[in-house]
């Protein structure tokens, strides 16, 4: 009964599947490894990003671009001429769905050199099927990187593209436009979705009145505002109805004493407010209590202020392996600078508390994303950088099923795309990464994925690092 159950779901699948990715040419076919209609991977370990325990001993069948079958080994048949995976020893996790991504990376003082060549291809290596830029130096770069993949001629994941800050003046970097107040504000807005991006991120130094004309303006075009706030508090910009909050409570204002309306605190006033709050008082569970009833987002960063703390590791060597030579040189020199206690711009402690204020956030009911912003000094390295938050997840108290939840489910959630994407589940697209080993017993084995799939195309993940050597902070 239950084959006979399985052979009707899988024809009304399949009669209904769009176009095949492989049905056409691939893009990158050189770095291709699996691009057959029929790929069936047997005896797995599957973590299905649904927050579920994992489950042994799983076959998971893809036809044409789709999952059409997941379940135990001995209730899958397999069809004849398929390509089969053996996957004993591996565990298989829903492609990475990651909300602050970038494409362009830190050249040194206040400039940032687009990576719209090498950046697709190594998020995608690293396991991110679906990402959004959370702001951009080059929005037209973005949206036609963007446009490129969806027509399949060129890889990398998924985007949501965001259109570039929205910004007051005071911030010392050439590419961002300083807003002259609320009708620019508007103006820009509606420049940008007629012109295709999806999202929107203020920063900084933007003012109360312009942030709410900048919510109401995108929400009228049917989009969402994150931001990575200063000048206003995120109960500020709650109560405005802002929808994602960027870098989980590490940029909070809403602890410096005597804050100034519209003005951002000296960055040692927010430190010193930030190492003496306690997650425990009442104020930082009635701000957490306002984020969740007003369904606020929250995105966890911890990749880019690990880099800030000392005592945190230097970047893997084939992540350093990636930089343009000078680049790494410049990296490594300010990480052993970072390494002295008085140069960091975080304590260990405050980097450990304010971690653990993201896991009690989610346990609270707050939903929480996962993204890994590659600025700071460069320590923070598409490729390497998504596997890395899932680590920093899980050494912050959340199991590893939780942690692979934050950085697919919720964040397909958050964009709207968890109808075809962010876990492993009959009907949806087959974005896959393969693991060697188990990451449930030791999240280092994150460090061994061979394989990523998207849409039912696998990649090689180590010919994509190779054919990127040397060229991060380049192009």
């Amino acid at each position: 009964m239950r084959r006979s159950l399985l052979t009707t779901v899988l024809a009304g699948l399949l009669s209904s599947m769009p176009a095949f990715a492989a049905d056409k040419p691939v893009a990158g076919s050189e770095l291709v490894a699996y691009a057959q209609p029929v790929i069936a991977f047997t005896h797995a370990t599957i973590v299905d990003g649904s927050g579920g325990k994992a489950k042994k001993d799983q076959t998971l069948l893809v036809e044409k671009g789709r999952i059409v079958a997941l379940d135990k080994a001995s209730r899958v048949k397999i069809p004849d001429g398929a390509t089969i995976i053996d996957a004993r020893d591996k565990t298989l996790l829903p492609g990475f769905v990651m909300v602050h991504e970038h494409m362009f990376y830190p050249a040194g003082g206040a400039e940032y050199n687009e990576m719209s060549y090498s950046f697709p291809r190594l998020y995608l290596a690293g396991g991110a099927t679906t990402m959004r830029t959370a702001g951009s130096m080059m929005p037209y770069a973005d949206i036609n990187v963007r446009d490129a993949i969806a027509r399949g001629d060129s890889i990398g994941p998924d985007m949501d593209v965001t259109g570039p800050y929205l910004n007051g003046p005071g911030l010392p970097i050439p590419a961002v436009h300083s807003l002259t107040g609320v009708e620019d504000a508007e103006r820009t807005v509606n420049y940008w979705a007629d012109e295709s991006v999806t999202s929107y991120k203020a920063y900084m130094q933007i003012t109360r009145p312009e942030l709410q004309r900048v919510i109401d303006v995108a929400h009228h075009r049917g989009s969402k505002v994150t931001a990575h706030l200063c000048s206003v508090t995120y109960r500020e910009a709650v109560d405005m109805g802002i929808d994602n909050l960027e870098h989980g409570f590490f940029v909070s204002t809403d602890f410096v004493k005597d804050k100034q309306p519209d003005t951002c605190p000296k960055n040692a006033a927010v430190m010193e407010s930030l190492a003496s709050v306690d997650p425990a008082s009442p104020e930082v569970k009635s701000l957490m209590r306002d984020m969740i009833d007003h369904h606020v987002a929250l995105t966890s960063t911890l990749t880019v202020f690990e880099t800030m703390a000392a005592g945190r590791p230097k970047a893997p060597e084939g992540a350093l392996s990636l930089m343009l030579p000078e680049v790494r040189q410049s990296y490594e020199a300010t990480w052993r600078r970072m390494q002295d206690q008085r140069a960091t711009r975080i304590s260990r402690e405050t980097y450990r508390k304010l971690a653990g204020m993201e896991k009690q956030y989610a346990d609270a009911g707050g939903l929480l994303l996962a993204g890994t912003d590659p600025t700071g000094y460069g320590g923070v390295v598409p490729g390497f950088s998504s596997k890395r938050e899932v680590e920093l997840l899980v050494e912050s108290g959340f199991s590893f099923e939780q942690a692979i939840k934050i950085a697919t489910y919720n964040g397909a959630k958050y964009l709207g795309r968890d109808k075809d994407v962010g876990t492993l589940a009959v009907g949806k697209r087959a974005d896959i990464a393969v693991i060697d080993g188990d990451p449930l017993r030791d999240t280092g084995a994150m460090e061994h994925m061979p394989l990523v799939f998207k849409n039912g195309v696998g990649y090689d993940t180590q010919k994509i690092f190779a054919a990127m050597q040397g060229t991060v902070g380049l192009h």
